[in-house]
């Protein structure tokens, strides 16, 4: 379904005409070796939660270069609906305060894969430091099934929700 802009930030149409939130489709992965970098678009990211619900949805505000974001996730793994909704710099300061103790800090890379795809090369910084996943946003379920990652994607932690942000902002790194 293609994106929209409205007053809510960006939706989807359905066949229907209806405005439906998109669906993120992502996969991640632990990274088992740093690809180089120097030729990959940089964008440091801060991020945090307002909101964790027992279901597992969630609203966060991130800063990601320049650009303010309010975002709420539902729950899911592979596939989870995601409206996002841009925000000023004063309304993000608002509600940064409300985040405390839950938020991340990571340096995101962006590279050029194979067949067009871009990997989300996350590199923690603050409690998280030295810990890096790679995701992958796909526009379909069956294109992410499909996909091969390269060989420096590690082990696969796409349903494993103590590698979700909200969770590596609230508990840290997983034990194990």
């Amino acid at each position: 379904m293609p994106l929209i802009e409205s007053p809510i930030g960006r939706v989807a149409e359905n066949k229907d005409g209806l405005r439906v939130p998109p669906q993120e489709i992502e996969r991640k992965w632990l990274v088992s070796e740093i690809p180089d970098v120097a030729a990959a678009r940089r964008c440091e990211i801060v991020q945090g939660y307002l909101a964790l619900m027992e279901d597992g949805s969630e609203v966060r505000v991130r800063r990601s270069g320049h650009s303010f974001w309010q975002t709420v996730k539902s729950a899911g793994d592979l596939a989870r609906d995601e409206i996002e909704i841009p925000l000023t710099l004063e309304q993000f300061e608002v509600l940064w305060p409300h985040t405390q103790g839950r938020r991340i800090d990571k340096i995101r890379y962006e590279i050029g894969l194979e067949h067009g795809a871009i990997a989300h090369l996350d590199l923690y910084n603050g409690s998280l430091s030295g810990f890096a996943v790679v995701e992958v946003e796909f526009s379909s379920r069956i294109e992410a099934q499909r996909f091969t990652p390269p060989s420096w994607f590690g082990r696969e932690v796409t349903r494993e929700p103590g590698y979700k942000n909200k969770n590596l902002a609230t508990h840290g790194l997983p034990q194990g």
